[in-house]
């Protein structure tokens, strides 16, 4: 109850100084009147000479005349229901997160609480970390395997892009993962993420690159995609992640060669003018992520705004109505005439 009166406020409180006189005006007609000069032993005889006085009008239109002045003093103090908040504005950085989901981030080479984690729950770890240090950047995310698919378009609202990335999914024999096609399309994903990034007006664009393999699929070269983010003024981080133990098994991919294609992503950070990293284990993801933080910073603004709803008119509307019902029922039981 106190939490919502703290809500509650008059904007012109000088007003509520006139209830103290309508007070004492309510007080003093219910005060007793001058004692009878003449006492008479039995009035039965003078009740009988007179007409009955119809006290209607002082039962209901003097307490109604009261209530219309009183909620009409109320109303001129104008009470509002205030909110106040604080209003953020955004930084002015978008953010792209391009998110390898092909099937070699299954491999489990990071260790995770005294035991192992795979590839794609250690980076979803990290990255959801991220985003919670970042609130006020927009930031969207794109998944990416065979080919690349928007699992959140840019926002300020983390709560449902942090959804989206948990339930990201490799595909499995049943076809149930987030992106059906295999491969690494690492050039079609950063050209989607720089396509995305294109339409915005902010001063900073970065793209997040998170993959484990090297490129290939796609119809475009991931070089040439990085050129055209250059000339977009986006800056792309690379960041690679899995051991050179955690090998990719024959049964996902023909030439575990192809796993790691280092000097491609350590080409698309410097034409962008951004940085490459290589994770291996998860504390250097960790610190991966941080870097990128320390190099991005976010300046956001804030303001307080107070949202005031004006009551009065209710009020005022009350005080209308109890002066109608009170000269209405004065009119229809005048009071008995001197």
């Amino acid at each position: 109850m106190a939490a919502q009166l703290h809500h509650f406020h008059f904007a012109q409180p000088g007003w509520l100084l006139l209830l103290l006189p309508a007070l004492m005006l309510i007080v003093l007609r219910r005060g007793r009147g001058a004692a009878a000069a003449v006492s008479f032993p039995n009035l039965s005889i003078l009740v009988s000479l007179g007409r009955r006085a119809r006290q209607g009008a002082w039962h209901f239109g003097v307490p109604l005349a009261c209530l219309a002045l009183c909620t009409a003093i109320l109303g001129m103090a104008r009470p509002v229901w205030r909110d106040a908040y604080q209003s953020r504005n955004a930084s002015g950085i978008d953010i792209m997160i391009t998110f390898d989901c092909s099937l070699s981030m299954a491999i489990d080479d990071f260790m995770y609480q005294g035991g192992t984690i795979n590839r794609i729950d250690a980076a979803k770890r990290v990255i959801d970390e991220f985003i919670s240090r970042r609130p006020d950047d927009r930031i969207g995310l794109v998944a990416f395997a065979g080919r690349p698919v928007s699992a959140s378009p840019i926002t300020l609202d983390h709560a449902w892009l942090r959804s989206s990335l948990k339930g990201l999914r490799l595909n499995d024999s049943g076809n149930r993962g987030t992106i059906k096609e295999s491969g690494t399309a690492i050039g079609s994903a950063i050209a989607a993420a720089a396509m995305r990034l294109d339409s915005r007006q902010s001063k900073s664009k970065i793209i997040v690159l998170v993959t484990d393999g090297a490129s290939n699929s796609g119809k475009i070269s991931p070089l040439e995609a990085a050129a055209h983010a250059k000339t977009l003024g986006i800056k792309i981080y690379t960041v690679a992640i899995g051991t050179e133990e955690g090998r990719v098994p024959g049964s996902i991919q023909s030439f575990p060669r192809q796993e790691f294609d280092m000097p491609t992503l350590n080409a698309i950070a410097r034409v962008t003018g951004g940085e490459h990293f290589w994770a291996q284990q998860l504390a250097t993801l960790e610190s991966s992520f941080h870097t990128i933080d320390q190099l991005e910073k976010s300046v956001a603004q804030s303001h307080p705004v107070v949202d005031d709803i004006e009551l009065f008119p209710w009020l005022l509307a009350l005080a209308v109505l109890a002066t109608l019902a009170a000269a209405f029922s004065l009119a229809l039981n005048p009071p008995p005439a001197p």
